[in-house]
């Protein structure tokens, strides 16, 4: 290298920037080996965000923290427990499309990706700083209004980060990385959030112990961003959409399905188990009836479910991999099922004496709590990763925002529903409704959701 060279030379199989290059056989193959070229930096990137980016957003996303939080500010209500978590994913519902018509055109999406990264923290910020400097009424409001924004400025970003990571990791490794990556962020979550119940919350440390905790996950989650930014090499794609102006993309939506069936039936499939989600508020609230529901418990069953969620996600990513993530679609939802059933059944099953130890209403609870942990990272993964491999590559920011719509919608009206169903007609009909959605959704899976993974090696 010469001494007026630059620090870092474009890697000359970089395509150009062109439209419609010449030779697009040419570009993509160019395409192709810059993203194996860089794959090591990319990856690492990936692994660094994931480990202790996702790590914080475990912390205020887990199934114990902020419904316990939203439980203890307003007095024990379920209807501002549901309603937290609705306005939360309400957020969500809009922004995904306006984010993927934002980025759909770019040739690189990191600067877009890291602005809404920067959003969504500080709201983790004003979730903590309120703790401190808000009571009462007031810090309920902040909080609810915090939940709404962050879920506003996830949907958008949501849709940004998939595209990168559809962009700079090959098919055949993202499993292994989310694998990984979930597994080693998991671990730090569930060690965190059972000391910030057991500790922080239990001996309200510094006067608010919620609030310490949400401090905490916004200085994690801010040095993933920052390993992300400083890591990340982006490639060019060969070809990407014009830009085309929001209402005439929507007007494209119903061809998305048309043409591709298979992709309609898994729209359904995952948009009816977003819906059995209808519970999951709800978990640590039921299990509050057979366990004081105080830091030690909170810490205990967040241990338990996020440690479910850092055990099994080696399993989700490498099996994925191995055969497609329809099939740990599958296994995630017979997972969601059973859990759910062992919870609604905990309290009431007799003790059961195995290998000289006792098991009782309390230890079922804590093994329905690994169950859905698990079956939640399971479905996360599984979901997410599996929209990526249907039709070509220019179509991703939009059948990811279609995904995060429909989620999004689903997750903004389950939770206030089910506050309405838990404080009319008790936890077991909500979880029971619950079951029965994840059954429908786990029916189509099997006999109307084909691999896409197969139809894209038949092409």
């Amino acid at each position: 290298m010469t001494a007026d060279a630059p620090s870092m030379p474009r890697n000359p199989a970089q395509p150009s920037d062109m439209a419609e290059p010449a030779d697009l056989a040419k570009a993509e193959a160019a395409y192709e080996r810059f993203v194996w070229d860089h794959l090591p930096r990319n990856f690492a990137g990936h692994f660094i965000h994931g480990a202790l980016g996702m790590t914080g957003f475990r912390l205020v996303n887990s199934l114990t923290i902020m419904p316990a939080y939203l439980s203890l500010l307003s007095g024990g209500s379920a209807l501002f427990v549901g309603l937290g978590q609705s306005l939360q994913q309400l957020g969500g519902v809009v922004s995904p499309v306006v984010g993927a018509t934002f980025v759909e055109h770019r040739r690189k999406v990191l600067p877009v990706s890291l602005v809404m990264g920067v959003l969504m923290r500080v709201q983790v910020l004003i979730l903590a700083l309120a703790g401190f400097f808000l009571h009462g009424r007031p810090l309920l409001f902040v909080v609810l209004g915090a939940l709404f924004l962050l879920g506003l400025f996830s949907g958008a970003q949501g849709v940004a980060f998939q595209l990168l990571l559809a962009k700079v990791i090959p098919i055949t490794r993202r499993g292994a990385l989310q694998a990984v990556r979930n597994m080693v962020g998991g671990s730090i979550a569930a060690g965190l959030a059972w000391w910030a119940g057991d500790y922080l919350v239990q001996r309200n440390v510094f006067g608010n112990g919620y609030g310490v905790t949400f401090l905490i996950a916004f200085f994690l989650t801010s040095a993933g961003l920052l390993a992300l930014g400083l890591l990340m090499v982006e490639p060019s794609p060969p070809r990407v959409r014009p830009r085309t102006r929001l209402a005439a993309r929507l007007r494209e939506f119903p061809s998305l399905f048309v043409q591709d069936r298979g992709f309609m039936n898994f729209m359904i499939a995952q948009t009816l188990a977003t819906a059995g989600r209808i519970g999951v508020p709800f978990y640590v609230l039921f299990a509050g009836r057979s366990m004081s529901l105080d830091g030690k418990t909170v810490g205990l069953l967040s241990l338990i479910s996020l440690g479910a969620d850092t055990s099994t996600n080696l399993l989700w990513g490498l099996t994925g991999d191995r055969f497609g993530f329809r099939f740990t679609f599958i296994l995630s939802l017979a997972f969601w099922i059973a859990g759910t059933a062992l919870l609604m059944a905990a309290p009431s099953l007799p003790v059961v004496h195995l290998a000289g130890m006792s098991l009782g209403s309390v230890g079922f609870i804590l093994l329905a709590f690994f169950a859905l942990g698990g079956a939640q990272s399971g479905f996360l993964m599984s979901s997410q990763t599996m929209v990526l491999e249907f039709g070509a590559r220019e179509d991703v920011p939009m059948r990811l925002a279609l995904m995060a719509t429909g989620q999004g919608t689903m997750n903004a009206l389950t939770p206030l529903l089910g506050g309405l169903i838990a404080a009319t007609l008790g936890y077991e009909t909500l979880f029971g409704f619950s079951a029965v959605l994840l059954a429908v959704s786990l029916f189509l899976l099997i006999f109307l959701v084909e691999e896409p993974r197969l139809r894209r090696a038949a092409a």
